[in-house]
């Protein structure tokens, strides 16, 4: 019999699979898709230059678990250089500042005693009308940078990550974050466990010390133990759904828990373009040029942010729609998504769609919500989260246990080093058990 199945090939079920038959435990990891990797999602894309990430893409700060298995698969970081700039109210100008008037913003977070959600505390500690235009850019910031919908994301948890400044230092990984995956993969079969994709998993049947999992095909698995690490939006999908698991017995408790935690939307959009029109001093056709440009922020549109690949010189632009503004876009197809992204960019470095229809090379969409086996892209912090985790992360009967970024305790909440923390963790809670 198999001692452990693990649901999801992702960063933290390939971690935890990896501890686990490390251990010289039995164990077989299912995954959903005809692929591994989760929300890391490498593709090596023939009409794009270089590797394109669908998903996870930074390392933001120092990450020990991901930059050591980074190092051991002998991949090299690049630290992002360049200029940041920003558009806002049509205003082109170089971004020093984080948010103007981010100081008192920190002063009246400082002031709060009991957690609530950001909205209420927009509308409590910082309701002056000489602050708007504050209220509207962290507001842009959460819903960007954390995919949170303000109306349930955490205030403690937003001041104590604006506090720490923890994306002061962020990283690519030259060729792509997959090469963890594979790593992790290769390892688990030398340690002789199995990995079997395309193996969506729809009921789960337990009790002390034994499972029995179905599979769409009708498949079925059994095991001593289960660990589940697929991403909270699978977990909090409705009966009858695409990618929805049953369970039997029922967990009502752990239901509850679930649906107490924030899961927020990304859309990612990629174009590469023939030349890097943006640095250009004498392209007649663009009036606000950007040299050295490596992010780009603006209050103009939904797609709040891009960004190139400097150092890498690839003209390769990435606009980032997420939060409530992606979860408006769920359902839009493609070409109205490359449409919006082609308009914002003609506004932002004023010109015109038919020049960048010219200079387009190749353009993907990638949106996460609309994935089943994903329904979003990562978790934020909300009031009250901390215990939803806690009931989440405790086992059931010794049998039933869960994982994933979603369920991680740190600084690094929505992230791959949260997945692989989190599996690894796991693992070991498995093994002690």
């Amino acid at each position: 019999m198999i001692d452990i199945l693990v649901i999801g090939a992702g960063a933290a079920g390939l971690m935890a699979a990896h501890e686990l038959s490390k251990a010289s435990k039995k164990v077989t990891v299912l995954e959903a898709r005809d692929r591994l990797g989760g929300r890391i999602f490498t593709q090596n894309d023939p009409e794009f230059s270089l590797p394109i990430e669908a998903g996870a893409e930074f390392i933001h700060g120092d990450l020990p678990l991901t930059q050591a298995l980074l190092q051991q698969a002998g991949v090299p970081l690049h630290l992002l250089e360049g200029r940041n700039y920003q558009v806002l109210n049509g205003v082109l100008q170089e971004s020093e500042n984080f948010i103007e008037d981010f100081e008192i913003l920190l002063d009246r977070l400082n002031q709060l005693e009991q957690d609530i959600p950001f909205a209420d505390f927009l509308e409590r500690y910082l309701p002056e009308d000489q602050f708007e235009n504050l209220r509207k850019a962290v507001t842009r910031f959460a819903e960007g940078y954390d995919a949170a919908d303000i109306r349930q994301a955490s205030t403690f948890a937003l001041r104590e990550e604006w506090q720490t400044d923890a994306a002061a230092n962020s990283y690519h990984p030259v060729g792509g974050y997959n090469q963890i995956i594979e790593l992790l993969a290769t390892e688990i079969k030398n340690n002789g466990g199995t990995i079997l994709i395309a193996s969506p998993v729809t009921e789960i049947k337990w009790q002390h010390n034994q499972v029995q999992v179905i599979c769409t095909s009708g498949t079925t698995y059994t095991a001593r133990k289960i660990l589940l690490t697929v991403p909270l939006g699978v977990l909090q999908a409705e009966a009858g759904s695409d990618g929805y698991i049953a369970f039997s017995p029922e967990l009502p408790a752990r239901r509850a828990a679930i649906n107490q935690l924030g899961f927020g939307a990304v859309i990612k959009i990629v174009l590469e373009f023939k030349t890097n029109f943006w640095e250009a001093a004498d392209e007649p056709a663009i009036e606000h040029k950007m040299p050295e440009l490596a992010f780009l922020f603006t209050d103009a549109s939904a797609i709040s942010a891009w960004w190139t690949q400097l150092p890498d010189k690839t003209p390769l632009l990435t606009g980032w729609i997420a939060g409530t503004e992606a979860e408006k876009r769920s359902t839009w197809s493609n070409q109205e998504l490359l449409t919006e992204a082609l308009q914002t960019l003609a506004y932002l470095f004023q010109t015109n769609v038919d020049f960048l229809k010219s200079q387009l090379k190749a353009g993907q969409v990638y949106n996460w919500l609309s994935d089943p086996f994903a329904r979003g892209a990562y978790a934020y912090a909300t009031v009250n989260g901390k215990a939803a985790r806690q009931i989440l992360t405790s086992p059931e009967a010794d049998t039933l246990f869960f994982a994933g970024e979603a369920l991680y305790e740190g600084p690094a909440m929505g992230t791959v080093e949260a997945a692989l923390a989190s599996g690894k963790k796991t693992a070991q809670q498995i093994l002690n058990s």
